[in-house]
């Protein structure tokens, strides 16, 4: 990497001057592709840091964004912003109104981008009890609010001189960005990141990452506010490579047909969704044909990296690559070398299928506050572990406490959290971020998470549970889509199911079984239980499952039983199958 990148807006410059881009950015208008060039990108840039200094935005000012899609004009903000030293806001489109008021508030924005009219009418409606001058669109429009708006503010002064002034005054160690936690739980954090912090997860990342020249294809799909994401797309700016945004997460299957992406970042969720999807396939298979194709997934289920299982797995493995896995190869687009999955544990058996499969998946752990960066798994130099997240990143200090808290160290770890010097104190000490992840390393440096310190619960009984094991067993199940575990407090360990409503349908209809309530059909039930029971035999007794509930619905982003990463709300899932809840332990 450039020694000239100490700052997040030293990226897109970079990138103009080494490989400027015709395709920097690319994004779906009327279903057709349109371009934006580097250089119309960097012009960009510098139009909206003129209009924020006519408003008279100065360093320090904090401008809060808030977009429900990935595109252009949320990163021509975003370093329009750092480089006139003021920060950068990222909020979740799937927040409630008072969630906004709270967050801009407790932020000090003075002003707030949205990208649509839906979001602008959510913030005008509580702008009065907040510190916000203004509110403005991403999008182009008629609109006095809108893009194109904004831009004009400034154009008619030359502002050249005061902005490369104040892109001088930026210091590497200062706060770059205020990242609210989505949470699980509890109420959002403010992650204060520096662009120190960043520009570092972004190179120490890099070093791991096997992709080499400029001429590759990426998708943006993922929340940009999420850390993950965002970090990704410095990254992608710093290599040159042409960045596709899709519609979204629903469409994605789509987008990577038509794009044929080099690589892509991934949660768990999604990775489970595409396997069940390649999986539903190949059960409409019929003959020899589907016999191959179950063949070859039994044989990747077995699957060791480094021929481990010896010249005869592998010369069977190649023949369902040629005959199998390449279908699975063309359906990702063809270019695939390898998926990044983060924000979540991933189950270690797709990891085996996807890479026996020719489509390696690397499993790595961090948190917001830690820049994203922590660990990695890479397949050269014996750095892939499946089971595994990987080895510390470069310069990344990984230990374990006595309690067996994973403390991280280095260059990444955050400023602290906004003005909560109490919780920072708590969470930083002695220069290591105290995670709240359980977990153990190997003789060979391979970090293993085993659970959230916060989410490990004791039953009435004494015995500790680890609900995200059990969860991750359960949904290797195609009966269930979502899965709580449950049971602090309590007798017994249980869990909250929402079925995959898809599969079971088609179960059904094969069974000739017509299911008029899915929570109360006997026939599910007995079926859920089956994969209940073959779960539980992986786990110690006082840890099985013993009773179950389905939900009736889909557990959703939308809805509130989601994180805008996939990932499950267990206070907010408690509350609403309250009554589940009080069946199963009688209440």
């Amino acid at each position: 990497m450039s020694s000239k990148i100490t700052r997040l807006f030293d990226f897109p410059y970079h990138q103009l001057k080494n490989f400027p881009q015709e395709k920097c950015f690319n994004y779906l208008e009327n279903k057709t592709w349109k371009s934006i060039s580097t250089q119309a990108y960097i012009n960009s840039i510098n139009k909206v840091s003129s209009s924020l200094l006519k408003l008279g935005v100065k360093p320090n000012d904090k401008i809060a964004v808030i977009s429900a899609n990935n595109n252009p004009n949320w990163h021509s903000l975003d370093i329009g912003v750092l480089q006139i030293g003021a920060q950068n806001v990222p909020l979740y489109a799937t927040l409630a109104e008072k969630d906004y008021e709270y967050i801009l508030n407790h932020s000090d924005a003075t002003y707030c981008f949205v990208s649509n009219d839906e979001l602008y009418k959510k913030v005008k409606s509580i702008v009065d009890k907040t510190q916000l001058k203004n509110i403005f669109s991403l999008e182009i429009s008629n609109n006095e609010y809108s893009w194109n708006k904004f831009l004009e503010i400034g154009e008619n002064e030359d502002y050249s001189t005061k902005i490369a002034t104040l892109k001088d005054n930026v210091k590497p160690e200062d706060l770059a960005t205020i990242i609210y936690t989505s949470g699980t739980t509890g109420t959002p954090k403010g992650v204060m990141l520096s662009h120190k912090n960043i520009v570092f997860a972004v190179h120490t990342t890099s070093l791991s990452l096997d992709l080499r020249g400029n001429n590759k294809r990426i998708i943006s799909y993922l929340p940009i506010c999420h850390i993950f994401e965002r970090t990704a797309s410095y990254y992608n700016q710093q290599m040159g490579f042409e960045v596709y945004f899709a519609e979204s997460i629903e469409k994605i299957g789509d987008t990577i047909r038509e794009v044929k992406p080099h690589y892509l970042a991934v949660v768990p969720r999604l990775l489970e969704k595409i396997f069940d999807k390649i999986v539903d396939k190949g059960s409409q298979l019929t003959g020899v044909k589907k016999g191959l194709f179950f063949w070859a997934l039994a044989l990747a289920e077995k699957y060791e990296p480094y021929h481990k299982n010896g010249a005869w797995y592998h010369f069977k493995l190649n023949i369902a690559r040629k005959l199998i896995f390449s279908k699975w190869q063309e359906a990702l687009g063809g270019n695939l070398q390898f998926m990044v999955s983060g924000s979540a544990p991933l189950q270690h058996r797709l990891i085996r299928i996807f890479t026996a499969a020719g489509i390696d998946v690397f499993e790595g752990y961090g948190m917001t506050e830690s820049s994203p960066a922590g660990t990695l798994n890479d397949l050269r130099n014996n750095g892939l572990k499946i089971g595994t997240v990987g080895k510390p990143l470069n310069n990344v200090e990984i230990k374990i406490a006595d309690d067996g808290e994973i403390l991280i160290k280095g260059d990444n770890v955050m400023l602290g959290y906004y003005k909560n010097e109490e919780m920072t104190k708590e969470t930083i000490i002695n220069g290591y971020l105290h995670t709240g992840d359980i977990g153990k390393v190997d003789n060979d440096g391979f970090l293993t998470i085993t659970d959230r310190k916060k989410q490990i619960f004791k039953t009435s009984g004494g015995k500790y549970i680890a609900p995200t094991a059990l969860e991750s067993q359960l949904k290797q199940s195609r009966f269930i889509e979502q899965v709580m575990v449950i049971g602090e407090g309590q007798k017994m360990p249980a869990a909250l199911v929402q079925i995959n409503f898809e599969f079971v349908e088609e179960w059904s209809n094969r069974n000739n079984h017509i299911i008029h309530d899915y929570t109360s059909d006997e026939k599910l039930i007995q079926r859920i239980q089956k994969e209940i029971d073959s779960c539980n035999t992986h786990f110690g007794k006082w840890e099985q499952i013993k009773k179950f509930e389905i939900t009736p619905d889909e557990w959703t982003i939308d809805d509130g039983h989601l994180t805008p990463t996939l990932k499950v709300k267990r206070k907010v899932i408690k509350e609403k199958y309250k009554k589940l809840f009080e069946k199963i332990y009688n209440l």
